[in-house]
């Protein structure tokens, strides 16, 4: 039986980050490079592990840069500090998240660019074309969405990101993309399917999946033999997906 606790909401992959949802805490979970060539820019190990896989299938590190990943909440301070200073208000508040509200501070997203001589920190170009398509394209395949498209600033809270990718794993990657859906209305969406009542069931690879929602508000406990993974949503519960079978 797997047993959740309150402090469980704050962590897992599917953690909503955004103006209203803050960080609690810092990373649990082992940070190492993104890219053995920049060994600087760092992410949550399941994050680096899919991402890396994906790079070796393209080829993408011979043409993509990774730009920014795991930030501590003094680094995102001053990240925000010295934006603001040179690129005033209205910019910062649509290209940089508040300390202590960034993804990057979670070890989840990442920026990318296209590898070239000159790259913007703040706003890196990846275009919509060539290798950075490709990855774009096979990001869900591997766990990650596009985390701030374009026409959904009003409920992101950030302008459109081409270059920010986050982590949330799998399935979960492919329905939010083939449904169009931000990370925020995803967390809405799976509220829809209470575990003991109803479940979204959907297929990843060659297994049957089905995904659920616990509620804080009541004891949450899982029960059974069915692999799993459970992840807090970081604002009122979690998000259980069982593995039910092969075939």
């Amino acid at each position: 039986m797997l047993t959740l606790t309150d402090k469980n909401i704050h962590r897992g992959s599917l953690i909503l980050v955004n103006e209203q949802y803050g960080i609690e805490g810092k990373p649990e979970d082992l940070l190492v490079p993104a890219c053995d060539r920049v060994p600087e820019v760092l992410l949550l190990r399941c994050a680096a592990t899919l991402l890396n896989e994906l790079m070796q299938e393209i080829q993408g590190w011979d043409h993509i840069v990774p730009v920014s990943g795991y930030r501590s909440l003094e680094e995102q301070q001053q990240i925000w500090d010295d934006s603001l200073r040179e690129n005033g208000e209205a910019f910062t508040r649509k290209y940089v998240a508040l300390p202590g509200h960034s993804e990057h501070q979670t070890g989840l997203a990442i920026d990318l660019a296209l590898k070239q001589e000159n790259i913007d920190f703040i706003r890196p170009h990846f275009p919509y074309s060539g290798i950075c398509q490709i990855f774009r394209d096979k990001a869900p395949k591997y766990g990650f969405i596009l985390r701030y498209p374009a026409e959904k600033e009003n409920i992101t809270g950030i302008g459109h990101e081409p270059w920010h990718f986050r982590y949330v794993g799998a399935p979960h990657a492919q329905i939010m993309t083939d449904a169009g859906l931000t990370l925020e209305e995803y967390t809405d969406f799976v509220r829809q399917f209470s575990y003991g009542d109803r479940a979204y069931l959907t297929r990843s690879g060659s297994r049957d999946v089905r995904i659920c929602y616990l509620s804080a508000l009541r004891e949450a406990a899982v029960s059974g033999n069915t692999p799993c993974t459970v992840s807090g949503n970081n604002v009122d519960g979690f998000i259980l997906t069982e593995y039910l079978s092969r075939g």
